[in-house]
């Protein structure tokens, strides 16, 4: 076969560029029938855009909040006794502040605001909570959950991981069959290993210890073998475990907001530890609860 000269091959070339060009205007005007839909940058434009992650409310106008005694700010006014007035996240004392005092102000506060956290409660107690705050139809809830879990009569006695998971899940899922908006904070179960070393220091404390608070970490405070050891370090293994869980399901809820583990890392000292129990919160500790916890809700991004 004779090869062809660069000038035939110029017009082949040309030839072949005219009918594309034609085909592809006709293909562009063309509809129905049995045309071939957009491609290419067409195609892209064509695709529906992917649905926005709904904006967060940093200003929420009522607030409801769950969890245990740390929120029912317990042994923060006297001897095993509830407190709520000091709570971190309904309270009115003014030293506290409140987050709902700061979100709401005072008068809001009093209105729009409702604490059904209880005392000694665990995960598992948690839907029910979630129901009765669901029926006030706050913009945000607040959650602090999970010390009871770890704070058992033994290491064997806590609950599992698994659990404890499915029992959060099940909590969310039924805020979110009533609200499907409204938005929610979670807090990071606190370091109770820190608790004990601050706490065990104290005559008082240690007494009142025996009495059943938290006695998977605080039993027999003054024991350092290695048997004590372990189930100290054990109790703390399954806390950091708990903070994955709650990190994990609350980043699968878009309207869910986890502290980043602020709680857990906070560095509590005696001014910040109940001078009844040397365990729970004083009102200088519920104060830098409801610091940490407006620091994250007022946030234009989530903590890290």
């Amino acid at each position: 076969m004779r090869k062809r000269g660069h000038g035939s091959r110029g017009v082949a070339a040309a030839a072949v560029a005219a009918l594309l060009g034609v085909a592809g205007l006709a293909g562009c005007d063309a509809s129905g029938g049995n045309s071939p839909g957009p491609s290419g940058t067409s195609a892209r434009a064509a695709k529906p855009s992917p649905k926005p992650t709904p904006d967060w409310d940093s200003s929420p106008r009522s607030l409801a909040a769950v969890g245990d005694s740390i929120t029912r700010g317990f042994d923060a006014c006297s001897v095993l006794t509830d407190c709520p007035e000091v709570s971190w996240a309904t309270g009115t004392d003014t030293k506290v502040n409140s987050l709902a005092v700061r979100l709401l102000g005072p008068a809001g506060a009093a209105q729009r605001s409702w604490n059904y956290a209880e005392t000694g409660s665990r995960m598992a107690d948690l839907p029910g909570q979630m129901a009765q705050a669901a029926a006030k139809k706050p913009e945000l809830v607040t959650v602090m959950a999970g010390a009871n879990d770890a704070c058992r009569s033994s290491v064997s006695a806590m609950t599992s991981v698994a659990d404890f998971r499915t029992q959060f899940q099940d909590a969310l899922t039924t805020l979110r069959e009533a609200l499907p908006k409204t938005q929610v904070y979670v807090s990071s179960v606190p370091d109770l290993k820190r608790l004990w070393s601050e706490g065990r220091t104290n005559q008082l404390s240690k007494q009142i210890w025996k009495l059943g608070i938290c006695p998977s970490m605080l039993g027999d405070a003054d024991a350092l073998d290695s048997a004590a050891t372990l189930r100290r370090d054990t109790v703390q293994d399954r806390v950091e475990s708990y903070n994955s869980v709650l990190r994990e399901v609350c980043a699968k809820d878009e309207r869910c907001r986890f502290d980043g583990g602020a709680v857990f890392e906070y560095r509590f000292g005696t001014k910040q530890l109940s001078h009844w129990d040397w365990f729970h919160p004083s009102k200088n500790g519920q104060a830098r609860l409801a610091e940490m916890a407006y620091a994250a809700v007022t946030s234009r991004t989530p903590p890290a």
